[in-house]
């Protein structure tokens, strides 16, 4: 008898693939992981809304690694802008993510908090670490268009060479922060792990599906009501098959913990420990993914 899996509404990740058009997808939404990530600093509207997009990106395409101990990792970074510095990280079903801002410049931008407005002429990295042979790979690309949504699909295009479409819509206005997504990608031909020379961007069966998912409603995606499945349901219904596979819970990663920060501060010669100490002797650490102090006894 097959097994009856409980629908998924909310913080993991829901894989699918539609294999007679060579598509396969990420679909997630952000709830009380969301919450708890946010709530480690208190960080103004627009600055919240943009982590919490960002945190969306880094659950889906989290979501395409293989092999236990992989990990995604995204720096949207400007020595100019508003924003200084955004990373965000996935690793197991694990999210993190942390915004350095100039709160003042913020204040004077008003409500014009577009893209161009907060990194001015930044640049995004998104780099895959994997477990399973230990490489990494990275891709740059200058951070343009109306979101950041746009500047992550622009990394696909560019920097992958593969044909994607990322749609996230954040809900921040019914008291719990809520944010949503899906990815879809296609790979004609088994490309899946082949070098793309001759991607076609324009392929048929991909114009098809992106048409389709392309639908899909801000508010679907942050409907608590609506299962995951039955989203994509409304979506491809007329497709012969979708297949579907749940991922592990997502929860908040942050690794941080005094065993690891004596392991990095164990790297620096002892002079520059020396000039890090307090007046006690005791090095203090500031984890800014979850705004905690780590005392080192050096």
């Amino acid at each position: 008898m097959t097994e009856q899996l409980e629908e998924t509404y909310s913080d993991r990740l829901l894989a699918f693939t539609l294999p007679e058009r060579d598509v396969r997808g990420r679909v997630v939404r952000l709830d009380g992981v969301l919450e708890t990530i946010l709530s480690a600093h208190d960080y103004p509207d627009p600055i919240r809304d943009l982590l919490a997009e960002a945190l969306v990106f880094a659950a889906l395409a989290g979501g395409l690694l293989k092999g236990e101990g992989s990990q995604l990792t995204i720096q949207a970074q400007t020595d100019e802008g508003i924003v200084q510095l955004l990373v965000c990280d996935y690793r197991d079903g694990e999210l993190r993510g942390y915004v350095q801002f100039d709160e003042d410049r913020l204040g004077q931008a008003g409500n014009d908090t577009s893209l161009e407005t907060l990194f001015g002429k930044g640049f995004l990295a998104v780099t895959f670490d994997l477990a399973t042979n230990g490489q990494r790979y990275q891709g740059i690309v200058p951070l343009e268009g109306n979101s950041i949504t746009a500047a992550f699909e622009a990394y696909f295009g560019q920097s992958e060479q593969v044909p994607t479409l990322i749609r996230v819509s954040v809900d921040s206005n019914s008291g719990r922060p809520t944010a949503g997504g899906i990815l879809l990608q296609h790979l004609a031909e088994g490309e899946e792990g082949r070098e793309r020379l001759h991607v076609r961007m324009d392929h048929p069966e991909w114009e098809h599906i992106a048409i389709i998912a392309d639908t899909v409603r801000p508010d679907e995606l942050v409907d608590q009501s609506l299962s995951l499945e039955a989203l994509l349901w409304r979506l491809f219904h007329e497709e012969n098959e979708i297949r579907v596979e749940q991922g592990a819970p997502l929860t908040r990663g942050c690794r941080c913990t005094t065993v690891h920060f004596e392991t990095v501060l164990a790297r620096f010669p002892s002079e520059e420990r020396a000039k890090m100490r307090n007046d006690d002797g005791v090095i203090m650490v500031d984890c800014a993914f979850c705004s905690r102090l780590f005392p080192i006894q050096d």
